[in-house]
């Protein structure tokens, strides 16, 4: 009898093996790969360790199995070249969705500490407790009590507060967005928005044929007053998108000061605002300032989502606003969405039971340190390569390389290392940010930070000038 290796080899040790083994064999057809048992006789390992680890692959979608024949490759996606996508968010998303790759691009904070579970015992708990819901109780702008859960938790004073009436959910962020688009009739008008700005909403906008005037942040996180004034006086503006507290994808504050000038300004003109709060639950700062609190609620649309706060199992969109009853009741009656009424009263209860704060707190803390991590990790590999906006929070960190290097290259020369990361142009319909990336320091997954921050230096001293 062979003396047994079994527990110095584990099923991690064959996982890694059968990974090598299906890579070096990526063709573009599926291969046959060896049995269990062939598999137990070279590696020395029991059948029931192999068929373990190629339960892993399979739930991966690494390999499939075939009754009487065995275990296949499923052949993988090539890595997306230059000019083989649409365009450079396509390429981003695809490859950031490939097995093995080090994704850098994301921004998704619950990915490092989600409330799903919570969530998804409470739901079972009121499904106990509510196991039929009667078709006359479907709402469709959203369950009455996580309206009223949110309403409540907007009011801040008698001037700003708010009512159930005044709040509506949607299936997701996007959705509710696209339902704004029709409400507010904004196809073809002009619409400022702060810049950088997050992708989804540009190409959401774009799609709509919205005219989309960016306003570039200044270096201190400001907006230029000047410029807002003159395009309000001699634009036809139907809307401003700023953000509440967190500039996304920056990470940074308007300066206190600067928040009243724009404020003021905006008063002046009676300027409907579009205020994103997706982000301003990840604050360092959790109390810091909202802008609604020195605009007119009259005048004033609030927008987030849920997901950013608790997990996927949370994907709901909802928006504020006192005005646009009847539009807004209409275009979500017209989308029908079909939300689970269980879902929404699970996430009203973990609102009003103080559990999403006490989250917040673990996952803001978790998120700084991760942060500072990466920003340690960036000043030492790549010295004075890049500039870094200091993030006050959120899950990423925006950087600036200060020669102007082609950012294209950068990123498909990383791609072939199997790294991703966020190319600043994404955050910008005009091509502004082209010497700019966001990265994040959360989904690397197993790979080693220090490492592929290092490999992200070397591309960046290699690029070719921009």
């Amino acid at each position: 009898m062979r003396p047994s290796r079994e527990k110095g080899f584990a099923y991690q040790s064959v996982y890694r093996y059968l990974n090598l083994l299906i890579n070096e064999s990526a063709t573009n057809g599926s291969v046959r790969l060896p049995s269990l048992r062939q598999l137990a006789d070279r590696l020395n390992v029991s059948i029931s360790t192999i068929q373990y680890a190629y339960s892993l692959l399979e739930k991966e979608g690494r390999v499939y199995s075939v009754a009487k024949s065995g275990y296949y490759a499923q052949s993988a996606p090539t890595l997306m070249s230059p000019g083989s996508a649409s365009d450079l968010l396509e390429a981003v998303y695809v490859n950031a969705r490939r097995i093995g790759m080090c994704v850098l691009s994301a921004d998704d904070p619950t990915s490092l500490q989600p409330l799903d579970s919570p969530l998804l015992m409470l739901e079972r708990e009121l499904l106990r407790q509510y196991p039929r819901q009667p078709p006359l109780q479907v709402q469709p702008s959203g369950e009455l009590e996580l309206r009223t859960a949110l309403a409540a938790r907007y009011t801040t004073s008698a001037l700003n507060s708010w009512q159930a009436e005044d709040v509506y959910i949607g299936a997701d962020l996007r959705g509710v967005l696209e339902i704004l688009i029709f409400a507010l009739q904004l196809r073809g008008a002009t619409v400022l928005i702060e810049s950088p700005c997050d992708w989804m909403i540009l190409r959401l906008f774009q799609a709509a044929e919205v005219q989309v005037i960016e306003l570039p942040l200044q270096a201190d996180g400001g907006l230029d007053p000047q410029r807002l004034a003159s395009l309000l006086a001699t634009e036809r503006v139907g809307l401003i998108m700023l953000s509440s507290v967190l500039n996304m994808p920056r990470g940074s504050f308007v300066p206190h000061a600067n928040r009243q000038v724009i404020a003021q300004l905006l008063l002046r003109y009676g300027t409907w605002v579009l205020e994103n709060d997706s982000c301003s639950e990840l604050a360092d700062a959790p109390d810091a300032q909202r802008f609604r609190e020195w605009l007119d609620p009259d005048r004033l649309l609030i927008f987030s989502a849920f997901d950013k706060i608790i997990g996927a199992e949370a994907p709901y969109g909802f928006v504020l606003s006192r005005q646009w009853r009847s539009e807004l009741q209409r275009h979500f009656l017209l989308r029908s969405f079909r939300l689970s009424c269980a879902r929404q009263k699970a996430i009203a209860r973990l609102i009003a039971n103080g559990r999403v704060d006490q989250h917040l707190q673990i996952l803001r803390r978790l998120l700084k340190e991760r942060r500072t991590q990466l920003i340690q990790l960036l000043r030492e590999r790549l010295g004075d390569t890049v500039q870094i906006v200091e993030p006050q929070g959120g899950a990423t960190v925006w950087l600036n390389s200060v020669r102007p290097v082609d950012m294209n290259e950068v990123f498909y020369c990383l791609l072939r290392q199997q790294v991703v990361i966020a190319p600043g142009e994404l955050f910008s319909l005009n091509g502004d940010y082209a010497h700019h990336l966001r990265l994040s320091p959360i989904c690397h997954s197993e790979h080693d930070l220090a490492g592929v921050v290092g490999q992200v230096g070397d591309a960046l001293r290699l690029a070719p000038d921009g």
